[in-house]
């Protein structure tokens, strides 16, 4: 059975070096600054006692007045999960580090959420839609999206 991995304890061992990066603790994740993301998903991959070695799935959700990218994470030797998420405050030109470096399995999720939202995420290999084609105008997960109906 697996089990959760609270925001609370992450944040207890991130905040000796990394606690500027937290914007917000939850129950279940953590909230950090996007700058900061890489820095804390690395932290949280190589650490002993966390080691999570597994991105399971990286989605991208359009609020009001942000966009948000949300990670989940697992340890399959610890058997625990934990999430992480940012904010992308500009709605005009959202941009997110890239978590290729540390996760391959970033590669499609990124290219997915760019693709459907137009989330950018700098540092990524090769950020091209998957799903529409190339001079495809918008994306379609966004609530402003207009399809011509």
């Amino acid at each position: 059975m697996t089990t959760t991995m609270k925001g609370k304890q992450v944040f207890d061992m991130l905040k000796g070096e990394l606690a500027s990066a937290i914007v917000e603790v939850q129950d279940e994740c953590l909230v950090v600054k996007p700058a900061k993301l890489t820095e804390v998903a690395g932290f949280i991959k190589h650490t002993q006692g966390l080691e999570f070695d597994y991105l399971s799935s990286a989605t991208g959700i359009d609020y009001p007045d942000y966009f948000e990218v949300v990670y989940l994470f697992y340890s399959l030797e610890k058997n625990h999960r934990f999430t992480l998420r940012i904010r992308c405050a500009d709605k005009a030109d959202p941009v997110a580090p890239s978590l290729t470096c540390l996760w391959m399995g970033a590669d499609l999720q990124e290219r997915e959420i760019y693709d459907l939202l137009g989330i950018k995420f700098s540092g990524h290999p090769l950020l091209k839609r998957i799903f529409m084609w190339e001079g495809f105008e918008g994306h379609p997960l966004r609530k402003d999206f207009k399809n011509g109906f």
